[in-house]
């Protein structure tokens, strides 16, 4: 593949060693002014609570080819806990893609909003997917606590990739999914795990043990434009949620986009409120930056770390069968179930990981949920935070406005740039 039909941070990862290719790669897109909010207005205003057109951070990704240029996507809309399932504040929302730039001046420009829809062009929604095509059990309830339908094609969208011939890839909470869309955001395909009733190219069944609203969170292509590297947000319930003991295993989960072949690997989480597996980035065919989090904000204490990791001598752990609901077993039980030690001793390693920088420490990131990076090369990173909408609980099933403890400002949708080993 010739090197100008490579995504931005391919080629960053490319050149990542030379860095006067590197420098040449950025010197012309002014940072200086970051960090700097989206320019948001409001969505809606629910007793008395403004719920901005936010929500851009779940997932991020570079132009494939314009420097400065990138794509966000937001999750499913803004929601809040409620009873069995959440209350979807405005369920005519559609997940949507924001393309935007860093101009001349340095500031943030919106150049369009792309609203997701189905193999017919039309709108979709965030409600949950209906049983038997990707549901998470989860129930959804109008800001009344009426109950809301399913949409076949809903999305609960995490992550982004832009791929060089202008369509999208998108991870998804729900199937989960990964669901291909044309440059206009009307699906292509839906990959899902054996057993869900949509699409016919298959993820491993066991990827349908995800737990609810802990899907597959980050997602990322390899700069040869190969390969779809999924991660998983925590430990899945493998084979059950009681049985599943080893809470800082999580899965990772590659995609031949040629053949539709997978490989599964392991990654060792902190542990901890440290659960959160949030972005994937990256910077060759095998190494990539990961976010680690939990949900508090910075400013009061949270955990915000990326971390390097390297897949090339990590183990295969699919199996043989990639229908087996429970994926590969030790000695009868599932890698869930497994401590490290037995997995160890079964002849089986993680992707190995060490930390590329601490939010926290390095610039007092005061977020709680930090979901998405880009490479940049010369060891520069992209960083940005889903703001909910600038809502959240109030512990009742109703929204109030999210609040920074550290500004006591509403929090929005934000761009950084930092400086990683």
């Amino acid at each position: 593949m010739k090197k100008f039909l490579l995504p931005l941070f391919a080629i960053a990862a490319l050149t990542a060693c030379n860095d006067s290719e590197d420098n040449v790669n950025n010197q012309d897109i002014n940072y200086s002014k970051l960090p700097q909010e989206f320019p948001f207005t409001t969505l809606a205003t629910l007793n008395g609570v403004n719920v901005i057109n936010g929500g851009f951070g779940s997932g991020a990704t570079a132009h494939p080819t314009k420097k400065g240029e990138f794509y966000l996507i937001t999750d499913r809309g803004p929601n809040v806990a409620y009873s069995n399932g959440i209350k979807i504040l405005t369920p005519n929302f559609t997940p949507t893609i924001m393309h935007f730039k860093i101009n001349a001046d340095g500031n943030i420009e919106v150049i369009k909003y792309i609203k997701l829809k189905n193999p017919s062009g039309q709108p979709i929604t965030g409600l949950p997917n209906p049983a038997g095509m990707g549901s998470t059990g989860e129930i959804a309830y109008a800001v009344d606590g009426s109950v809301l339908g399913t949409d076949n094609y809903g999305l609960d969208s995490e992550s982004i990739v832009a791929a060089a011939d202008g369509t999208f890839w998108v991870s998804d909470e729900y199937g989960p999914h990964i669901v291909h869309y044309n440059a206009d955001g009307v699906e292509l395909e839906r990959i899902s795990p054996i057993g869900v009733n949509t699409g016919t190219r298959k993820l491993p069944a066991v990827f349908a043990k995800r737990r609810p609203n802990r899907g597959m969170e980050g997602m990322c292509m390899t700069p040869d434009g190969k390969t779809l590297v999924g991660t998983m947000q925590s430990t899945m319930y493998v084979p059950t949620k009681t049985l599943a003991t080893n809470k800082t295993l999580t899965r990772i989960v590659t995609f031949d986009l040629a053949t539709g072949k997978t490989k599964q690997f392991l990654y060792k989480q902190d542990g901890g409120a440290s659960d959160s597996v949030c972005e994937i980035t990256p910077i060759s065919n095998t190494e990539f930056l990961v976010i680690e989090r939990d949900g508090n904000f910075g400013s009061a204490g949270g955990l915000k770390k990326v971390y390097r990791i390297n897949i090339a001598n990590a183990s295969d752990v699919s199996g043989t069968d990639p229908a087996a609901v429970d994926g590969l077993k030790i000695n009868g039980k599932a890698l869930e179930e497994c401590t490290w030690g037995e997995i160890t001793t079964a002849g089986y390693q993680p992707v190995t990981k060490t930390l590329a920088v601490d939010l926290v420490a390095k610039i007092g990131y005061e977020h709680d949920k930090f979901e998405g990076i880009v490479y940049l090369g010369n060891n520069k990173l992209a960083v940005f935070n889903d703001d909910d909408f600038g809502v959240t609980d109030d512990g009742n099933g109703n929204p109030k406005t999210k609040i920074l403890p550290k500004t006591g400002k509403q929090d929005k949708g934000t761009m950084y740039v930092v400086d990683i080993q």
